[in-house]
């Protein structure tokens, strides 16, 4: 399987986030990226499809927020990370906001995804790994690993959240449209619920979205992932949610996953992306199931029994000290 990574992506490291009322040591730090590196070795590196692609997906004034969200933020004599700390909790207007404080809350949804030195050059690169895949995918048709870094499934078209900027598996979804595929599958295997790439194809019947995730009634990120939103409009039969509940074991994950299968094998897409998170890994930090790591090949192996054209994407998994292992067993289940 070929593989692809940026080393940009490791210039992201924020410091600390505030969880569960107290600022902790960020969870999405780049020792993720050493963990995945050490089972990967021939990482080749990410091209530069520009920006064009996440343009496609993301709005132009989000973006541009983005990229200049920290030049701000240390401009106007803030110290450390950019940290949101106020946000609307109703519709919101296009207002034209001066301050960086404002341009945050209104842009993210959390207090754990902040703006550091590095974030606008690790998500845009993050952005052009999982686009250097696709590539690899719709000229082979072969499975391939984008090694995205910081996590996307949790950014919408213009917010962040979930330690998500970009959308990863979003923009290549869109991209396989644009390169000739008619249908895209995204069948999202992360702890949690992957309600960024809900939001972005909602409305549309050309992206079947499948998130199997910790039920949100108890799990972030609570507002999304509950078995009633199914898509609106020509989109109203095209998301599926499969929420599960905290310790569920890999014999209940199963049959779950083997309903998401039923679901791609009738819609019959011409690519799948697949957002794969370890964090549903038995010793996962701030995550609740009890996956183990030899699971990991046996969910490989079912999904690539489908035959499909797949891209994978890094999404999350923070039991670092397990991570590698957790994410060479998924792998391996794709040349089993």
């Amino acid at each position: 399987m070929r593989t692809f990574y940026s080393d940009h992506q490791s210039r992201h490291a924020p410091s600390v986030e505030l969880q569960n009322g107290a600022l902790v040591p960020h969870a999405e730090s780049a020792e993720r990226v050493d963990a995945i590196k050490r089972v990967l070795p021939r990482l080749e590196a990410a091209k530069d499809f520009g920006l064009d692609p996440i343009l496609a997906v993301h709005d132009a004034d989000y973006v541009d927020f983005l990229r200049r969200a920290y030049t701000d933020w240390a401009s106007a004599g803030r110290p450390g990370d950019a940290f949101p700390y106020v946000f609307p909790i109703r519709g919101r207007r296009p207002l034209n906001l001066k301050r960086i404080d404002a341009e945050l809350g209104r842009y993210a949804y959390d207090c754990g995804t902040l703006v550091a030195p590095g974030t606008w050059d690790a998500v845009y690169w993050s952005a052009q790994t999982a686009l250097t895949g696709l590539e690899a995918v719709m000229t082979s048709g072969e499975a391939t690993f984008a090694f995205c870094r910081p996590p996307g499934h949790h950014a919408g078209r213009d917010y962040m959240g979930g330690y998500s900027y970009l959308n990863a598996a979003a923009i290549a979804a869109e991209q396989a449209l644009r390169s000739g595929a008619e249908t895209v599958a995204v069948l999202d295997v992360d702890y949690h619920h992957g309600n960024g790439t809900q939001d972005i194809f909602y409305g549309r019947n050309d992206v079947l979205t499948i998130s199997l995730h910790a039920d949100p009634s108890m799990d972030y990120p609570f507002y999304w992932g509950h078995v009633d939103e199914t898509g609106q409009d020509a989109g109203d039969g095209y998301n599926l949610n499969l929420p599960m509940a905290r310790g569920t074991e890999w014999s209940a994950y199963k049959a779950q996953l083997a309903a998401a299968i039923e679901r791609l094998q009738a819609f019959a897409p011409d690519v799948l992306i697949v957002p794969f998170g370890a964090d549903t890994y038995i010793k996962d930090p701030i995550s609740f199931f009890a996956i183990e790591t030899a699971d990991y090949t046996s969910m490989a192996r079912m999904i690539a029994d489908l035959g499909l054209p797949t891209l994978i994407c890094m999404e999350g998994g923070y039991a670092v000290d397990d991570l590698g292992a957790n994410v060479a067993a998924f792998l391996n289940g794709f040349s089993a």
